[in-house]
């Protein structure tokens, strides 16, 4: 089924459903890995930021719950990110070379990509336990489900409305908050915490597309697109710090310039772009969306 929650049944029922069908689907995929072991963590951890998304909705309901079960997502989603990250890297520099301003830059940018495929390679081999970290995972998530039978609302619809629009609210104003400070600052921590934001609203719109199906995807659409721009930017980001802290990797300084020239102005288009889409998908005042989102929930 969608990662979807249908006003018209019991608001508990719905949750547990919702998160389990998430773990169930990461722990498939941990167990089976039908694309290998880099994809499956891949799509585990996008399961995982679609359970943290949920949580987070339901945070002041729910807020012993919330923390202790983020706070065991967060540490597992990190216990298997080494090789993911490694492997987007390759793809922040293959998206690079696509859009190089010369040969010469995309040559550099080839052998760049290189270089990050044999780092990927390297640290696929240096791995030491990777199955067994796999099978403690799966056995971490199965005790994520069994922690859902402790979650209970017992509110009426009503309540559950006003829940639901608390929630809301508090995702807005943290993608204004960050948004006003990426206008002031530009940080990519700024940038990163509008992405966190922004992936939170994409989310919700899918949890709650019954409401408004049509004006739910809409918007769902292109919360997504800003997420991918951000994305990008991230991506960007990461790529830049690990110049920094593996500059031993980029041999050949011609390479590096090119690399670090194409990082900068990819960057600065990205964020234009960024904050005007960002200036559209968060218009609306955060009270008056969480209020339409109360109206229609009842």
């Amino acid at each position: 089924m969608p990662f979807r929650i249908r006003p018209d049944a019991d608001f508990t029922d719905e949750f547990r459903r919702v998160a389990t069908e998430q773990l169930e689907r990461a722990i498939a995929v941990l167990e089976k890995r039908p694309d290998g072991a880099d994809e499956a963590v891949h799509d585990f951890r996008k399961n995982l930021k679609r359970l943290r998304s949920l949580y987070r909705l339901v945070a002041k309901e729910v807020p012993d719950f919330q923390k202790r079960e983020n706070a065991r997502l967060r540490d597992i989603a990190k216990s298997l990110s080494a090789i993911r990250d490694a492997a987007a890297l390759i793809g922040t520099a293959e998206y690079l070379q696509k859009g190089a301003r010369s040969d010469a830059e995309s040559e550099a940018l080839s052998r760049i990509v290189a270089v990050l495929e044999a780092r990927r390679d390297w640290m696929a081999k240096a791995e030491s336990g990777l199955e067994q970290k796999l099978h403690e995972t799966a056995v971490t998530l199965k005790d994520a489900i069994a922690a859902l039978d402790e979650v209970s609302f017992k509110n009426s619809h009503r309540r559950n409305a006003r829940m639901l629009a608390k929630g809301w609210q508090r995702t807005l104003r943290g993608a204004r908050a960050a948004l006003t400070a990426c206008h002031d600052t530009a940080l990519a921590e700024d940038f990163h915490e509008l992405r966190k934001r922004t992936y939170d609203y994409r989310l919700y719109h899918a949890l709650l597309r019954n409401l408004w199906p049509a004006a739910m995807k809409a918007k769902h659409d292109d919360a997504e697109e800003l997420a991918e721009q951000l994305g990008r930017m991230n991506d960007l980001s990461v790529l830049s710090q690990l110049v920094e802290a593996e500059p031993q990797l980029f041999t050949r300084n011609e390479d590096l310039a090119h690399l670090l020239d194409a990082i900068i102005f990819r960057q600065q288009e990205e964020r234009q772009s960024a904050l005007a889409s960002a200036e559209r998908v968060f218009a609306d005042k955060p009270r008056r969306e969480a209020s339409r989102i109360e109206a229609l929930w009842l």
